[in-house]
């Protein structure tokens, strides 16, 4: 059940005042942290938009990111079926974990994820200097390249599928994949655009 400040009465704190709440990033699907939070620090979630917990150590509610910068803020809030725990879909401004890393779990996260970030890596490369980034270059030739890419890897990608090369239909894919990335880019569109369109066809 989604949870907002006109239904946080519902979750259930009877069975104890701290109940857990994971952290999962929105856009790829890793799970950041695991916290505590009361009644008052999901309150205070859902008011200022960004990720608060009860601090067991501190004593008090601690907002993520107090100190760091890297706030969690947040996107949904659920809880599962027994109103007791509850899970923050949210968006990291920087790494989550102390130690420097995206999350606390280290390396597990989704495969599929890596299409977040390699679109993020895009965006973060669209103005470097074309001469030392191949993103870059792109960015920089006209529009029309990027439509050739497309086309020109679609192409490759059926041909491999026709010659029952799956490594090669691998490679060519993983191109289209990337190409198409840089064009949605281009014309101001993202992945997750193209995801909503999906879902509103199912």
């Amino acid at each position: 059940m989604r949870i907002d400040l006109s239904n946080v009465s519902d979750v259930n704190f009877s069975k104890s005042p701290l109940i857990p709440a994971i952290i999962q990033d929105y856009v790829t699907g890793q799970i950041l942290m695991q916290g505590f939070m009361d009644q008052a620090a999901l309150t205070h979630t859902l008011e200022q938009k960004k990720v608060t917990f009860y601090s067991r150590s501190k004593q008090r509610l601690w907002t993520k990111g107090e100190s760091s910068g890297h706030f969690l803020n947040v996107e949904a809030v659920y809880t599962d079926c027994d109103q007791d725990s509850i899970l923050v879909m949210a968006h990291p401004d920087g790494p989550t974990c102390h130690l420097g890393s995206q999350s606390c779990f280290g390396d597990a996260k989704p495969s599929l994820g890596f299409l977040a970030e390699l679109e993020q890596i895009i965006i973060d490369r669209k103005d470097a200097d074309p001469k030392s980034s191949y993103t870059a270059s792109l960015f920089a030739k006209e529009l029309a390249r990027s439509c050739q890419k497309v086309g020109e890897e679609g192409v490759e990608v059926a041909l491999a599928a026709m010659k029952n090369d799956n490594n090669e239909l691998t490679d060519e894919s993983a191109d289209l994949l990337y190409h198409l990335i840089v064009l949605l880019q281009r014309q101001g569109l993202s992945l997750a655009d193209v995801v909503a369109r999906l879902q509103s066809r199912h």
